[in-house]
């Protein structure tokens, strides 16, 4: 099965028996945000308190989520059975179709990322703080290093050890070679590096299954982002050791600040999660 299914899979086993929370809100950012990294996510707000971060840049989605009343629409919905949509297939569809599906996994994965924090809070479970912004693949000279999706702030911290380091992107603008590393649109690119860093935004545009499959003679894979709150079970299961994300410690000061286009880092803390960390998830 994809990743996308097996995390529903992983959720509906964990909520059996249980009580679902409903979707109470969406969080969106300004659009005068959007420029700005405080304007890349949005938040979905479950009735028990639970946030679901995602990624709304991909495909225009924060213009879209603006302008269409999804937003309102969610609410009250059993965030399960929103859920589910971010692992529904295409099917055959026109334009229109296929970005209102889209736009609906996008709600789909937020909702699956707040329902797997509700799992965790009743697990009693929080995630160990990340000790660095790089996934702990602390790069060598001789090292190969992979990046999937390019993390600008983070190049220097690759190259400035010694790394050779390659970056697969999906936007043509960016493939070239420059002094200390080279971009390409190729992910077979991946199979001859022994570390691998990648964005968690393959999560949301279901590119992981196909990324992952390159990463199989690295010696660690680690995939951070905000966006990386789901159950790690499945992220665990395809070779990534390290799953990093954005845990909220303050909920209602995240809020505020997200839907300020403030910068909301005082109101999280940065994670990072390791097989060894993760209790089974509960049946």
């Amino acid at each position: 099965m994809s990743f996308a299914a097996d995390l529903i899979a992983d959720l509906e086993r964990a909520t059996a028996g249980k009580p679902v929370p409903r979707v109470k809100a969406l969080h969106l950012p300004p659009a005068a945000a959007a420029a700005s990294k405080n304007g890349e996510f949005c938040a979905l707000e479950l009735d028990d308190g639970a946030l679901g971060i995602t990624y709304v840049l991909l495909d225009g989605a924060l213009t879209r989520l603006a302008a269409a009343d999804d937003p309102h629409s969610i609410v009250g919905m059993d965030a399960l059975a929103l859920a589910r949509e971010y692992a529904a297939s295409d099917g055959a569809a026109g334009r229109a179709e296929a970005a209102r599906r889209q736009l609906r996994r996008t709600l789909g994965f937020a909702a699956a990322n707040a329902l797997s924090r509700t799992v965790m809070a009743r697990m009693g479970f929080a995630p160990p703080r990340a000790a660095d912004s790089i996934g702990g693949i602390a790069p060598q000279p001789g090292d190969h290093v992979g990046m999937v999706g390019l993390f600008s702030p983070l190049l220097k911290q690759v190259t400035a050890a010694g790394a050779r380091l390659t970056v697969v992107e999906l936007n043509p603008d960016y493939a070239g070679s420059y002094d200390a590393y080279r971009v390409t649109l190729d992910p077979a690119a991946l199979a001859s590096c022994n570390k691998v860093l990648s964005t968690s935004t393959i999560l949301l545009n279901h590119t992981v299954d196909a990324m992952l499959a390159h990463c199989r003679k690295a010696s660690r894979v680690a995939l951070i982002g905000p966006s990386a709150g789901c159950l790690p079970g499945p992220l665990f299961a395809r070779g990534v050791d390290v799953v990093g994300g954005s845990w909220v410690t303050d909920r209602e000061g995240f809020i505020d600040a997200l839907r300020r286009g403030d910068s909301w880092s005082a109101f999280a803390y940065k994670f990072a999660l390791a097989p060894a960390d993760w209790p089974a998830t509960p049946a």
